[in-house]
């Protein structure tokens, strides 16, 4: 399988973004209640034309409870002092999750245990059985 070449912030459209900024809760002392520093990234999965099928359902797998019931994705970054430092962070975020929705897992081959690992487990329960036994009160005749 050939390896793709990775996505970059600059292969993303403006128009499948939406930026907001709000206050902070983190770093930033008195500034942080002044300023809006903290971004939130909303990102339509709609408008994002180079995924495939399969690839648009891989990312809204991964995307989990970021995802809106309107088909979009919300980065929240707020671990900066600096709007651009969080705007950034929360590209990065976007394009990593990207990046992740491309590639495809490797399907997982399902083995049979060997004879070795089944006797051993085996074992192992005996031995746990027998401890526990050994922990009970005698019976009364």
């Amino acid at each position: 399988m050939a390896s793709t070449v990775p996505l970059l912030a600059s292969d993303v459209p403006d128009d499948a973004l939406e930026w907001e900024f709000v206050r902070s809760p983190g770093p930033g002392g008195q500034h942080v209640n002044k300023t809006a520093s903290a971004v939130q990234l909303k990102f339509f999965i709609d408008r994002f034309t180079l995924f495939n099928v399969d690839q648009h359902l891989r990312l809204k797998a991964l995307a989990g409870r970021r995802l809106n019931k309107d088909g979009s994705i919300i980065f929240i970054a707020h671990r900066h002092r600096s709007q651009e430092a969080n705007r950034r962070d929360a590209l990065e975020r976007l394009v990593e999750l990207l990046n992740q929705a491309r590639s495809r897992p490797k399907p997982r081959i399902a083995t049979r245990p060997t004879k070795a690992s089944t006797r051993r487990r085996l074992e192992s329960k005996k031995t746990v059985a027998q401890r526990k036994s050994l922990r009970r009160s005698p019976l009364r005749d």
